[in-house]
């Protein structure tokens, strides 16, 4: 996402459950809709309170997405289920690939600080898997390894740092290549006040990019009221938020809601802290994209298109 890919360990992916005004705010899709794909269709089981209440998981909500992404490309609602079934597990398609391999090789480089080894299991990744399966099946995995360890106890911050270096230097040339002579709808893209890790906000700006859109990357720490003049100057109609940990609470209390008003585009959040504080997100008129890449670009693709 902007979506940080700062430290997620504890949310999503740890197995936390969200009810259903989460993932409909997350995926785009209506409750009625989630309630009927569940009850007519059978796409969705989400697990239930003693009170009777809806709550999902990681991979409901990454269902949810590739669901609509089925629909999108015109499948009839009655065959998507069959083909989300037909889809090998991840455990699976995990299993049959090498991923595995390069994150140890990678994850050796990183602990020895060894840059020329961390280049030659990258390029080895390369030379197999397509540039953004290697980003979504390896990079965003180390980095969350690594993250993980840090919280452990089991690895150092200057391990995460390196790591991190190396990722921006490679995200950035990738930016820089992609972005010449490109066109496209124009979205600012910034980190929230306090937020210093820029990678989940690369990451989306490089997805976003593959899918039409025209990111104006201004980094992290962004202070919102110098949102104004860049948004005028180079015409976007969109803003994008990203966030790994809560802001001041001034920032939405106060300055999210103001440059809502002001700004006169839509305003998305994204990142954990689209999950974790999704209803001062809301509350602040801002939309939040959840930590999906994919699904937020499209979401915030398919909001201005309308």
């Amino acid at each position: 996402m902007p979506i940080s890919a700062a430290k997620p360990g504890k949310t999503l992916l740890s197995g936390e459950l969200f009810p259903i005004r989460t993932v409909s705010s997350l995926t785009g899709v209506k409750v009625m809709t989630l309630r009927a794909w569940e009850q007519r269709h059978g796409l969705i089981r989400p697990r239930r309170t003693a009170t009777g209440h809806r709550l999902y998981c990681r991979e409901d909500i990454e269902r949810i997405n590739r669901a609509t992404s089925l629909l999108a490309k015109g499948m009839a609602i009655s065959q998507v289920r069959g083909a989300l079934d037909r889809e090998p597990p991840r455990a699976t398609v995990e299993a049959r690939s090498d991923w595995a391999h390069y994150r140890a090789q990678m994850l050796v480089a990183i602990s020895g600080f060894d840059d020329e080894a961390l280049e030659d299991a990258y390029n080895a990744a390369l030379s197999v898997h397509q540039i953004e399966q290697v980003t979504q099946q390896l990079m965003l995995p180390l980095l969350r390894e690594l993250g993980d360890r840090w919280e452990q106890g089991e690895g150092a911050v200057a391990e995460e740092h390196f790591f991190g270096v190396y990722l921006r230097n490679k995200l950035g040339a990738r930016l820089h290549h992609l972005a010449r002579g490109a066109g496209g709808v124009r979205i600012l893209a910034a980190c929230l006040p306090g937020e210093q890790h820029e990678i989940g906000l690369l990451l989306f700006a490089l997805t976003a990019q593959e899918r039409g859109l025209r990111p104006v990357l201004l980094g992290a720490n962004m202070p919102l009221g110098e949102l104004a003049a860049p948004i005028r100057r180079a015409g976007c109609r969109g803003i994008v938020l990203s966030g790994s940990i809560t802001p001041p609470s001034e920032v939405f209390a106060e300055q999210l809601p103001r440059l809502v008003a002001a700004a006169g585009i839509p305003v998305f959040v994204g990142g954990m802290v689209s999950v974790r504080d999704r209803d001062a997100v809301v509350n602040a008129g801002a939309i939040p994209l959840g930590t999906d890449l994919v699904a937020g670009a499209e979401r915030v693709r398919a909001a201005l298109a309308s």
